[in-house]
């Protein structure tokens, strides 16, 4: 396993539990955990990317899909499995996102 991705998955869909209705706040613990866990996992896949020689316009591409997509699935099984889907942690998610991307797109 690629080290640091289990952290990742932990730290994005938690640990299995029964849903509950929460509290879905614009500024919350949960949104500032979409927002760093989606920023982490776009620096760590742009970095594995890059590695491997690609540019560095299209490591950000493909890390930049790679993190909406995870983000995507989280929310999708939410939906399926009982879980609590939510716009606003996906929106917290296009920030990681987007924030990772800006910062990244200044490396050399």
């Amino acid at each position: 396993m690629i080290p640091g991705f289990g952290l990742v998955f932990t730290l994005h869909f938690g640990p299995m539990q029964a849903p509950t209705q929460r509290d879905d706040r614009w500024f919350s613990n949960d949104k500032a955990k979409h927002f760093f866990t989606s920023a982490f996992l776009e620096s760590f896949t742009f970095s594995v990317i890059r590695a491997t020689h690609v540019s560095k316009e299209g490591s950000l591409v493909t890390a930049s899909a790679v993190t909406a997509a995870v983000g995507i699935g989280k929310e999708l099984y939410d939906r399926k499995f009982g879980g609590d889907p939510s716009f606003r942690d996906l929106t917290a998610d296009g920030a990681g996102i987007g924030a990772a991307a800006a910062l990244l797109n200044q490396t050399r």
